[in-house]
């Protein structure tokens, strides 16, 4: 048993110095004004203050609210029917279509993102396409919309790969036993394939929603800069304004938010099982 205890002293040391630390740091900034200045160090909760007395602040984080449950939503219409017809599938087929989903998250986000640029802008793919058929050409880039289909292509194979999961794992004999009773497709689907596939859809919903309302380096690189989250916000406040202490009262503030909505969607998943 020591032996064993003695093997995890190095994730021990790992976890302290790359998360625990960090944290600890971002609470102390939190929590003090002028905390990058160690001569003008003083407890406060003025910078959680200036947040939300701030209606631009507010706006702002009403607005990735907004973007992250749209990508959330139509990541799952869009996710759904695929890992679908993917968990349907034959052994041989049903991995090379989740090759070919996780293939592109092997790219970095940042060189899949900058593809985008190129497909979006106003002498892109898109706009020569169009130009074609005697259309366009269109302002795509800068735009809500070029943020949410970047978040989008970049969020979706996690929503497919997890619902599949989830459905490779249901029991056949189910829909079986429902056929045997009357049901046609439809009802089988409502009532057996889509209540046990909803702990594949939470985690899915869980990992799309928590990156894309703290995402900033999709809004800053399709938004042009002007497109500004909460991700974007407190980037601002730590790399351009300087204002560490407002900068990690945001972060904080991310945190909570974020740990809530882990506690709620862990709670929904938990009365799901318990109901199935």
């Amino acid at each position: 048993m020591k032996n064993y205890r003695k093997m995890t002293y190095p994730y021990v040391l790992w976890i302290s110095i790359m998360i625990i630390l960090p944290m600890l740091l971002i609470m102390f900034y939190a929590f003090t004004v002028d905390g990058n200045k160690v001569a003008k160090v003083a407890f406060s909760l003025e910078n959680f203050k200036r947040f939300f007395k701030d209606e631009i602040f507010l706006q702002v984080l009403i607005k990735s609210f907004r973007v992250a449950l749209i990508t959330t939503v139509l990541c799952l219409f869009l996710g759904y029917i695929p890992a679908y017809f993917i968990a349907r599938s034959s052994e041989g087929v049903k991995m090379k279509w989740v090759l070919l989903i996780t293939i592109p998250t092997w790219i970095n986000m940042l060189v899949r993102t900058y593809a985008w640029i190129g497909i979006m802008q106003r002498d892109g793919i898109l706009n020569k396409l169009f130009k074609l058929i005697g259309l366009g050409p269109y302002e795509m880039m800068y735009t809500e919309g070029a943020v949410i289909l970047g978040m989008v292509y970049n969020f979706l194979p996690f929503m497919i790969l997890q619902i599949y999961t989830s459905l490779t794992k249901m029991d056949n004999s189910l829909i079986e036993a429902a056929q045997d009773l009357g049901g046609n497709r439809f009802q089988c689907f409502m009532k057996v394939t889509l209540p046990l596939s909803m702990p594949g859809v939470i985690s899915g919903i869980t990992l799309v929603f928590l990156p894309a309302v703290s995402s900033f380096c999709i809004p800053k690189m399709l938004g042009g800069g002007q497109y500004m989250l909460v991700g974007n916000l407190i980037e601002k406040q730590f790399l351009t304004t300087g204002d560490w202490s407002f900068g990690s009262a945001i972060s904080l503030i991310m945190t909570i938010i974020i740990m809530i909505s882990m506690y709620i969607t862990k709670k929904v998943d938990t009365t799901e099982k318990a109901e199935a």
